[in-house]
């Protein structure tokens, strides 16, 4: 099949699923769509169990034809993360960029090597042969929470501001962090560079540091060529454009395209917005990102869904990936739970904060695409597996529900009838 039929069949299949949960399962739509997907990997898969060939066998080779980590990592995700940083406000991101920074830095590491340790015991105890380095891996590519499952179901939660900020931001902010440990612990289990502090520090630079310094610059320039401009049309091009060419230079220059296009996004969404668009630019360019981050944030959970019909499943990987959901969630607990009570000595936080950073801490393809990137070896198939479960069961079943948790922590002040929480 070409490119074009590919990307042809799926966004059929993403319409059309999009059409069912609109019009029976009335699911918030990434969730929706994502739920039909994997009841229809399921069924295909069963009948095929029985001897009723389906099309698995074609789903399949289209699914090993895309690549998840250049679809999602090099692709889609520049899109999903500028739409995102569009809605966010600097003043509220100032006003938390403690909690942000802690959450995203040392709540990261910690949870790496929480979720590394528990996972080499209870693998060990399933007598499944994973090393420790590549437990210390797992932890390292689960432990981000992702900005595009994150975004996308706070929209609908309910989650009061101050709260959806923290998480938000932190979701926004955390994959150079991740994404520096894992290439540390990746290089460790290749064998490649000798890791040194000098070494680590380096790759933060070049990642987190260098993303910074190029989102800014990219967005600076945009933001000049915006105010020269009075057509919403071309207003519009200039933000794909520097979308699209700022992520692709910096994947070029090996430095992080997420925090350099997150930066960017918060430059134009908030200084852009205010000083160098006109409310009819405004209007046309809300809208037009609004949709383009609908239309992938479906795609990419129809992918994920899809994505069972290639997993390697075994008795024992299967309990492996169930074991593997708590340890996530308790890691996840620990991290915050630990960030919390830390920072508590210097501010204030509503009661609920460490079960609604825990409980709306989602991870999405974004760890799916880095378990995907890993190379051909032996522990490859229980990271992924692993990864797949944890990821089905945040968005599925986190997602679902963390607007009840939300009511049911934060109810609405009574007589209120915008129902205002705390």
């Amino acid at each position: 099949m070409t490119l074009f039929e590919i990307t042809a069949v799926l966004m059929v299949l993403t319409a059309l699923f999009s059409f069912i949960n609109y019009r029976v399962l009335r699911m918030p739509t990434t969730i929706g769509v994502m739920f039909i997907a994997l009841v229809v990997s399921l069924g295909i898969v069963a009948l095929g169990w029985i001897g009723v060939d389906i099309g698995q066998s074609n789903f399949a080779r289209i699914l090993n034809v895309i690549d998840f980590d250049q679809t999602l990592l090099h692709g889609m995700l520049s899109f999903l993360l500028f739409a995102g940083a569009l809605q966010i406000k600097l003043e509220d991101l100032a006003n938390n960029k403690w909690v942000i920074t802690v959450l995203a830095t040392a709540g990261i590491v910690a949870s790496t090597f929480i979720v590394g340790g528990l996972t080499w015991l209870v693998l060990g105890f399933l007598s499944i042969p994973v090393s420790f380095i590549y437990c210390l891996l797992f932890g390292a590519l689960i432990s981000p929470t992702d900005p595009v499952a994150v975004i996308g179901i706070l929209k609908t939660a309910g989650v009061p501001k101050d709260l959806e900020t923290k998480i938000a931001g932190e979701a926004l902010f955390n994959d150079g962090i991740g994404v520096v440990v894992f290439l540390i612990i990746l290089e460790l289990a290749l064998g490649g560079h000798e890791i040194t502090l000098g070494r680590v520090a380096l790759l933060f630079l070049e990642e987190a540091v260098g993303g910074a310094v190029l989102g800014l610059a990219i967005g600076v320039l945009a933001y000049q060529m915006l105010k020269r401009v009075n057509n919403y049309q071309v207003e519009v091009l200039i933000t794909l454009a520097l979308v699209m060419g700022g992520y692709a230079l910096a994947d070029r220059i090996h430095t992080s395209g997420p925090i350099a296009i997150v930066v960017a996004g918060l430059l134009i969404g908030n200084q852009g917005r205010a000083f160098a668009m006109s409310e009819t630019t405004r209007e046309h360019l809300d809208d037009f990102w609004e949709l383009v981050d609908e239309i992938l944030n479906a795609l990419l959970f129809m992918l994920i869904g899809l994505e069972m019909l290639i997993m390697p499943f075994t008795a024992a990987l299967f309990m492996a990936g169930l074991l593997a959901i708590l340890i996530s969630l308790f890691s996840r607990w620990a991290s915050v739970g630990g960030a919390v009570l830390l920072m508590r000595t210097f501010r204030s936080f509503s009661a609920g904060t460490i079960k609604i950073l825990t409980w709306g801490g989602l991870r999405g393809g974004i760890s799916v695409a880095l378990a995907l990137s890993l190379p051909t070896v032996p522990e490859r198939p229980t990271i992924v597996i692993m990864t797949y479960m944890v990821v089905v069961f945040s968005i599925g079943i986190q997602g679902m529900t963390l607007g009840r948790l939300v009511t049911k922590t934060y109810p609405a002040v009574p007589g209120d009838a915008d129902g205002v929480r705390p």
